[in-house]
């Protein structure tokens, strides 16, 4: 097989016209990137089949998508409608389009080698027959009809921590799709917009399992057992529905008051006990508790001259941004030393290492729209701006760390069009330590997609020859939910891979709704945990 041939794509549409951001953004990138050829556009005659829903929840849909989930129009940078090749199924398949003799001379003709489907009426089987790599549908394009869609209702209504995207692929000969990828996003309150949120998602997932392909030529999917047929909500359904939606809407509104007349903050406490990565129990830690105008979150410990200093995100209740502040332990307290650092944007998570005699910080800066590395002038309250990358670009929570006889750099990125989120998407690079001069992306980035693992949690720690990453573990409709630890199994510029050995929830402690950072030094550990107030 020629590996340096491009992939050649059809996409399986509804229509030959008005697009969803999600599939213009798909055709764009395909384009966009020399290892593929969007070669057609196929369009389906019958592309919802017999699939329906009540005209009451398709007036329902169709409001909360205009008011809670409306989307700047994407404007493509490279798919011309007017320019692109279309077929149509109907006309080369006849009158029976079960038949798929026509479609796979088609196929064949044109050289296809997979075919994207957008639809939930999917190619004859005949069809998929002539495609080397199949047929490829996210699970959100199976649940929608002619009016209406409804992929994630049935998880809001059920109040699901997650909603589940799968990209899967059918391959001729197969009776079952095969899983190729999987991610786990938090529920956002209302389903429309939890939907549009998943799906500008999955363009990522995508374009990354594409990239995947193009460069090994081999799908390594997982079977999968036949998956329940998922019908648009009943009456009472929506009744129940809306009923929960109008809650938070109202909840929502207090909250945006309380803002207003500044009150109301989230309230972060930390615990601290003794302990490392791999073996800490957060139900024997001690707390230290937050003052009115000294709220602590994003905890960092740094070993100096023989004390233990704690750097954190602070700000008091009401404030609309936070800034960096230190303390120093003192047993298990800690007295505040004073501001780090304060700027016109929002700080936060002050990862402080060292290199050699210099000591530095690399804050969440990402309100600036570049990452910022800082080195400490006077320890520990003076410091200078030493090196930035990313210009332009929105990154959080970011941790470098020396592994192998190299530096690397994990950060989230947020890929995005609409909706801008940091939880979902960790991007691994190749530097050369600080100074960010030569910054190598890795082959498969984003490496981890999903809100319940991607998005750092504190610093990556090497133990007994094993290398843990603290995440965050964002579900359950709240950010900051739980913790996880996860162990790196592989980390080279071609290939990442780990896998989560723990899970902290907010219940080691009464009156939690959430844990989302962790560090160590000396064999103190420290986090933070969100109150229940």
């Amino acid at each position: 097989m020629d590996m340096t041939k491009p992939l050649r794509i059809c996409i399986l549409v509804g229509h030959k016209d008005g697009f969803e951001n999600w599939e213009l953004m798909v055709f764009d990138r395909i384009l966009g990137d020399p290892r593929f050829e969007l070669v057609t556009l196929l369009v389906h005659p019958h592309p919802f089949g017999d699939r329906t829903a009540s005209s009451l929840f398709a007036l329902e849909a169709r409001l909360e998508g205009k008011l809670l989930a409306r989307q700047p129009a994407y404007t493509p940078k490279r798919f011309d409608a007017g320019r692109q090749r279309i077929d149509y199924l109907e006309a080369i398949s006849g009158r029976d389009t079960t038949d798929g003799s026509v479609a796979s001379a088609l196929l064949k003709r044109l050289d296809i080698d997979l075919v994207m489907r957008t639809t939930p009426e999917g190619l004859p089987e005949d069809a998929i027959r002539a495609l080397p790599f199949g047929e490829w549908a996210f699970n959100f394009s199976d649940q929608q009809s002619e009016h209406a869609d409804w992929f994630s209702y049935a998880d809001v209504i059920a109040r699901a921590p997650t909603t589940e995207l799968m990209l899967c692929c059918k391959r001729g000969g197969e009776t079952q799709p095969a899983q190729i990828a999987t991610s786990s996003f938090n529920i956002k309150f209302s389903a429309a917009r939890n939907a549009a949120f998943v799906r500008e998602r999955g363009v990522t997932l995508l374009m990354r399992e594409l990239g995947r392909l193009a460069d090994t030529r081999q799908i390594n999917a997982t079977p999968m057992a036949r998956l329940p047929a998922i019908s648009a909500p009943s009456f009472g359904d929506l009744f129940r529905y809306t009923g929960a939606l109008s809650g938070y809407l109202s909840a929502k509104a207090l909250k945006a008051l309380k803002s207003k007349l500044r009150f109301g903050s989230s309230i972060w406490t930390l615990y601290t006990g003794s302990g490392r990565i791999d073996d800490f129990d957060p139900s024997q830690a001690i707390e230290i508790p937050p003052t009115k105008g000294d709220i602590k979150a994003d905890p960092f410990l740094f070993q100096h001259d023989g004390e233990c200093y704690l750097f954190y995100e602070a700000y008091a209740d009401g404030d609309r941004k936070a800034h960096i502040a230190v303390g120093r332990f003192n047993g298990d307290k800690v007295e505040r030393l004073g501001v780090v650092l304060d700027c016109p944007h929002h700080l936060s998570y002050p990862f402080v290492f060292r290199d050699g005699d210099d000591i530095f910080m690399m804050p969440e800066t990402h309100q600036s729209h570049r990452l910022e590395i800082w080195r400490c002038t006077e320890f520990p309250l003076k410091w200078e701006l030493y090196s930035t990358a990313f210009e332009g670009q929105s990154a959080a929570d970011s941790i470098l760390t020396r592994h192998g006889g190299k530096w690397w750099l994990f950060t989230n990125l947020s890929d995005h069009h609409a909706y801008e989120d940091h939880c979902n998407e960790l991007y691994l690079f190749e530097v050369d330590g600080p100074a960010l001069k030569h910054v190598v992306p890795h082959k498969r980035n984003p490496v981890v997609i999903g809100s319940t693992v991607a998005r750092n949690a504190g610093r990556i720690f090497e133990r007994d020859g094993k290398i843990y990453r603290p995440s965050q573990r964002n579900s359950h409709g709240l950010y900051g939910y739980g913790l996880n630890i996860m162990e790196i199994e592989q980390l080279t510029l071609d290939d990442y891979r780990e896998r989560c050995i723990r899970t902290i929830t907010p219940d080691f402690k009464t009156g939690l709704l959430g844990c989302h950072h962790f560090d160590a030094a000396d064999g103190r550990y420290i986090l933070d945990a969100r109150l229940s107030i």
